[in-house]
């Protein structure tokens, strides 16, 4: 299961709303991202994204995908 950690990286380098997240963007990615996408992003687990979009958040945030995304393996159990 992938886990979306979006919030906790922008509380970590206090980042507080989703306008300040949207200048980020813009400032050190040069990514222009709407106000309702933003909301989506904040609001629940993606179910998809595209490459460029994961590559501005981690340029903004300075961060890695891996600080965005927790994986915990399923619970279930392969039988051969």
């Amino acid at each position: 299961m992938l886990e979306w950690m979006l919030r906790n990286v922008m509380v970590e380098k206090g980042i507080w709303s989703g306008a300040a997240l949207r200048r980020l963007l813009k400032e050190k990615a040069g990514y222009d991202l709407s106000a309702p996408s933003i909301s989506a992003l904040l609001t629940g687990q993606p179910k998809q994204m595209k490459a460029e979009t994961l590559d501005a958040l981690c340029t903004a945030l300075e961060c890695t995908p891996n600080d965005l995304w927790v994986h915990t393996p399923s619970q279930k159990v392969r039988e051969a």
